[in-house]
C-alpha cells in the first residue's frame, strides 16, 4: 500500500492551488481526476478583484490580489507554460448614472489601485460605446485551458496523477488517516468543484450550482486588445477567436448548452460591438456557489477529510490564498478564517 500525506480529489483551480501548496511543502500526494469539464475550464478567466456591477471591491480584495500574480507566476515556471496575461479591462457606461459611480469609485481608496478616474472613448471603431467606457488596471486572464492541460501534464510525468473517478464508497475514514484502495494517506482533500453535491461525506445544505455558458465567436475585423465589460464579457484568444458569457441560468440544473443561452449572448454581443462575427462553439459549466458567497474550507467533523470548494465566479481570483490558508489549517492548526470555515454551515 502506498503511503502518503495526502490525496487529493479534483484538478480545478482549488485542486491545483492546493496542490502547489503540497509540492512547495514537499509533501506526498496523488491527485484523482477524469480530466472531465470543469467550471474552471470553462470560465473566462478574468481576474478582478471589482464587482463592476456594484463597483465595489470583492471581499479581502488586496489580499487576495496581492497573492494571485505571484502565485501563477510561480506555477507558470514550475509547468513551463504560460497560460496567463495582464490585460485591461474596459466597462461600457450605459447611462450617466454609472459614469458618476465611476469616478466617485475610483476615488475610494479600496478601488483606486485599479479604476482609472478619467472616462474615455474606445479607440476601436467597433466598440459600441457612446456614453464612453472606465478602464481598469492591475488585472490579468488566465488561460484556464491551458492552465488545467499543463498542470495535468506535470503531476502525470511526476507520477502524481491518477485519471479515473474517484469511488468515495471505497473510501475508509478514521480519526487518524483514510485508507483508499492501494492508498494510505493522512487526510484527503476534496476540491471537486459543483459536484461535491454528489459526495457523501458533503453532509451540509451550503452549495448552490449555478450554470453559465460561453459562446466562442470569430471576428476578423473586431481586433480587439482589451478585455470589454457590458451585458457580458468579451475576452480576447488569440487568432480572432473571442470568449463571450457568461450566463447565470437560474434554477437550471440541465447538463449542456442551451438555446435560450445562445441567444442572451449573441444579444449582448450585438449591444457592444458593431462588426460582423461568427458563433464557432459554446460551452457551459456549473460555478460553485455558495448560500452566503463565501467559500468553504476545512473539516465537516473531526475526521481528516478536509474541503476545498465553494468559490463561486471569483475562482482564479482567491484560490491561491485560500490554498495557503486551508494547508495552514491542516498542517499547523491554524485556525481559519471564520467568513471561510466550512463548520458555519455545521
Amino acid at each position: 500500500m502506498d503511503t502518503l500525506d495526502y490525496i487529493v480529489v479534483g484538478s480545478g483551480i482549488a485542486g491545483i492551488a492546493i496542490s502547489e501548496r503540497l509540492i512547495e511543502a514537499g509533501k506526498r500526494f496523488v491527485v484523482f481526476d477524469t480530466g472531465d469539464g470543469t467550471a474552471t475550464r470553462v470560465a473566462g478567466g478574468v481576474v478582478n478583484p471589482v464587482v463592476l456591477k456594484r463597483l465595489n471591491a470583492v471581499w479581502k480584495a488586496k489580499e487576495f490580489m496581492a497573492e494571485a500574480g505571484p502565485f501563477y507566476k510561480r506555477i507558470a515556471d514550475r509547468i513551463d507554460t504560460r497560460f496567463y496575461a495582464e490585460t485591461a479591462v474596459c466597462r461600457i457606461f450605459g447611462s450617466v448614472e454609472e459614469q458618476n459611480n465611476w469616478t466617485v469609485a475610483s476615488d475610494q481608496n479600496s478601488l483606486s489601485p485599479y479604476l482609472i478616474p478619467k472616462i474615455s472613448q474606445p479607440k476601436n471603431p467597433h466598440v459600441i460605446a457612446p456614453l464612453g467606457q472606465g478602464t481598469m488596471k492591475n488585472t490579468f486572464r488566465v488561460d484556464t485551458g491551458a492552465l488545467i492541460d499543463a498542470y495535468r501534464e506535470f503531476l502525470a510525468r511526476k507520477q502524481m496523477l491518477v485519471a479515473t473517478e474517484f469511488d468515495h464508497a471505497s473510501l475508509s475514514v478514521t480519526k487518524s488517516g483514510v485508507e483508499y484502495k492501494d492508498y494510505q494517506a493522512n487526510g484527503v482533500i476534496f476540491s471537486e468543484g459543483s459536484a461535491v453535491v454528489q459526495n457523501p461525506l458533503f453532509t451540509i445544505d451550503a452549495l448552490i450550482p449555478k450554470k453559465g455558458e460561453y459562446l466562442i465567436f470569430k471576428s476578423d475585423s473586431l481586433q480587439l486588445d482589451t478585455i470589454l465589460k457590458g451585458p457580458y464579457f468579451v475576452i480576447p484568444m488569440g487568432n480572432n477567436l473571442y470568449k463571450a458569457g457568461a450566463t447565470f441560468a437560474h434554477g437550471d440544473t440541465s447538463p449542456g448548452i442551451t438555446e435560450k443561452g445562445t441567444e442572451q449572448l449573441i444579444e449582448g454581443i450585438k449591444k457592444m460591438i458593431s462588426c460582423p462575427f461568427e458563433v464557432v462553439d459554446q460551452v457551459s459549466g456549473f460555478r460553485p456557489t455558495v448560500k452566503d458567497r463565501r467559500p468553504l474550507l476545512g473539516k465537516i467533523e473531526e475526521s481528516p477529510v478536509y474541503f476545498f470548494n465553494g468559490l463561486g465566479t471569483r475562482g482564479l481570483l482567491m484560490a491561491p490564498l485560500l490554498s495557503e490558508w486551508l494547508f495552514q489549517y491542516m498542517e499547523d492548526g491554524i485556525s481559519l478564517p471564520e467568513g471561510v470555515d466550512i463548520r458555519r454551515y455545521v
